[in-house]
């Protein structure tokens, strides 16, 4: 369904995503025919999202605010055991889930949806869900309808499907990676390299105007993904970093730098593994390789944006891609179509050659991960946009308006519009969290704190009506320990409740969003800080919700 306003405003992600395909059709179609391929006459994106989600059991979340109000657990220690071992990503699927995963498939199935891939993920609890490639927009769709299913796949089996990009702290989050493609109506994917990239001008001419489209349009592509949630993944060891990047590999590296220097690019020759096992055969090793720290990898045929988060729409980040692309494919059509056919190929190179040296700054195939890189993504002048709040402001910036309002992607009108709407949510999902939290601690945590005070104190009373000269010190000990934190929670919510306050009562949307951001969040991960040592000290029948032993190890 596509949603319009009465004046005519695309109020959806619908129409904005078809209005990109149509571009990029156009502009990669017309491409095609100035370098000699006039064959072809439609050029379609593809895409597989890979959809990562969490399973607790129905009744522990049903237990739980946090989860029911926010999608996330924000108190709660951590359980004595996480994702070290490693033992739930190449373990076997558990009876319970793999029941769900059969059944899942066969709802999918039922609606068209070509889901494929089903394994454990690397946290605990954690699990991904993998679907064959189609057309972006019906990838979309799908996708959506994905999410759906998947909740109420989940209900049957008296599970709940968590899509948050992170419901649990101390553990990986949730994310969803948009594997990206150009295919011709003749059967081409132009992504694929083929097994001699160096000689595949088509391939090559494409995959800099993508490595272009990415360095000049780094920010937008950083907003497509940005939400909340998904800030509590970027740049922490789990996702990759909020800094956009090209990961392209060493053969692909060493053929673009080749021809940067006007040098011959030889190739590398297939090698043969041989690992020791008569009994196993032996067989070519994949040249092709992948880094988990990058944004946006090139994966043998198609790039993986990698930056998404679980519970989003795949649909901004291909809008995004698509008309960014688009829009530098026509700036190589405008420079190529007037070059006689014998000079075609120098000019191609020439063009090439120089998109590299001027966008190679993009391109990474390093561990993103470092501290390292982000002070090097600095010198090479990349944006490092931390949060959604610093991100958004570029939405409006004069070069992305002028991209979206040159391809009628987006009207003027329709980007400041939501440019405001993402603001607005952004703030309403942390004074939803922030109240949530006020309301957990204050109504139901701290009146367990006081009850086993009230316990241990009583203990130490029957102690000393039995055995005079006992000890009580222990008692006092743990008494001592949970009135500090006590006094630290209850400072904690104070100051919590009245900075949110503040925050809701800014007027203007940004200084509302970067109020919630800066104090509002900080405040919340400082009174986590004291419940969670708290929790700690508490037996679990005295908590007032299940503690995260339970969540991620009963399914």
């Amino acid at each position: 369904t596509a949603f319009c306003s009465y004046s005519g405003e695309a109020l959806d992600k619908k129409t904005p995503l078809l209005r990109s395909m149509q571009t990029l059709d156009k502009e990669a179609t017309n491409l095609l025919h100035i370098i000699g391929n006039k064959d072809v006459k439609h050029v379609n994106t593809t895409v597989g999202p890979e959809q990562e989600y969490f399973l607790v059991d129905k009744e522990l979340y049903k237990q739980r605010k946090d989860l029911v109000f926010c999608g996330r657990t924000l108190i709660g220690a951590p359980a004595p055991k996480g994702q070290e071992m490693e033992d739930h990503y190449f373990g076997a699927l558990k009876p319970r889930v793999a029941a769900y995963m059969h059944d899942l498939d066969v709802e999918l199935w039922k609606l068209g949806i070509p889901a494929k891939t089903k394994h454990n993920e690397v946290a605990p609890a954690q699990h991904e869900l993998a679907p064959v490639f189609d057309t972006t927009n019906v990838a979309v769709d799908h996708n959506q309808l994905t999410m759906e299913v998947m909740k109420k796949v989940a209900d049957k089996h008296g599970l709940v499907c968590l899509l948050h990009e992170k419901p649990f702290e101390g553990i990986n989050g949730s994310g969803k990676h948009n594997n990206w493609s150009m295919i011709t109506d003749t059967g081409v994917n132009i992504l694929d390299p083929g097994k001699t990239p160096a000689e595949n001008t088509q391939f090559l001419i494409f995959l800099t105007a993508v490595i272009k489209a990415v360095d000049e349009y780094a920010d937008v592509l950083r907003i497509s993904v940005a939400s909340a949630g998904n800030d509590h993944r970027l740049g922490a060891n789990e996702a990759p970093p909020a800094v956009v990047s090209v990961f392209l590999g060493d053969e692909l590296t060493e053929v673009l730098k080749s021809i940067e220097n006007d040098e011959y690019f030889a190739g590398s020759r297939a090698v043969q593994m041989d690992i020791g096992a008569k009994v196993l055969p032996h067989f070519v090793k994949d040249n092709t390789d992948r880094n988990r720290t990058s944004p946006f990898a090139f994966t043998g045929n198609k790039f993986e944006f990698r930056m998404l988060g679980s519970e989003a729409s795949v649909a901004n980040p291909n809008i995004i891609l698509n008309t960014a692309v688009a829009e530098c494919v026509h700036q190589f059509a405008e420079q190529l179509k007037d070059v006689p056919e014998d000079k075609m190929e120098d000019a191609i190179h020439e063009l090439i050659k120089k998109t590299i040296i001027d966008h190679k700054r993009v391109i990474f195939n390093g561990n993103g991960y470092t501290d390292e890189w982000i002070e090097e993504a600095t010198k090479r002048g990349l944006f490092n946009l931390k949060s959604t709040p610093d991100a958004l402001p570029q939405w409006i910036a004069d070069k992305n308006i002028e991209l979206f309002t040159k391809y009628h992607i987006f009207t003027k009108e329709e980007i400041e519009s939501r440019y405001e709407i993402w603001l607005e949510s952004y703030s309403k999902i942390l004074n939803i969290e922030s109240n949530t939290m006020v309301e957990m601690v204050q109504k139901d945590f701290l009146p367990s704190v006081f009850a086993y005070i009230d316990k241990v104190a009583a203990t130490a009373v029957a102690k000393k009506s039995v055995v005079s000269d006992v000890s009580t010190a222990s008692e006092g000990k743990l008494i001592k320990e949970l009135s500090q934190l006590a006094d630290e929670i209850s400072t904690g919510l104070e100051t919590l409740k009245a900075d949110t306050a503040k925050a809701l009562a800014t007027e203007d949307p940004l200084a509302n969003a970067k109020a919630y951001q800066t104090v509002v969040l900080s405040d919340m991960d400082e009174l986590r800080k004291s419940v969670d040592a708290a929790e700690t000290l508490i037996p679990d029948a005295l908590l007032p919700y299940p503690t995260y032993d339970k969540l991620l190890f009963s399914v």
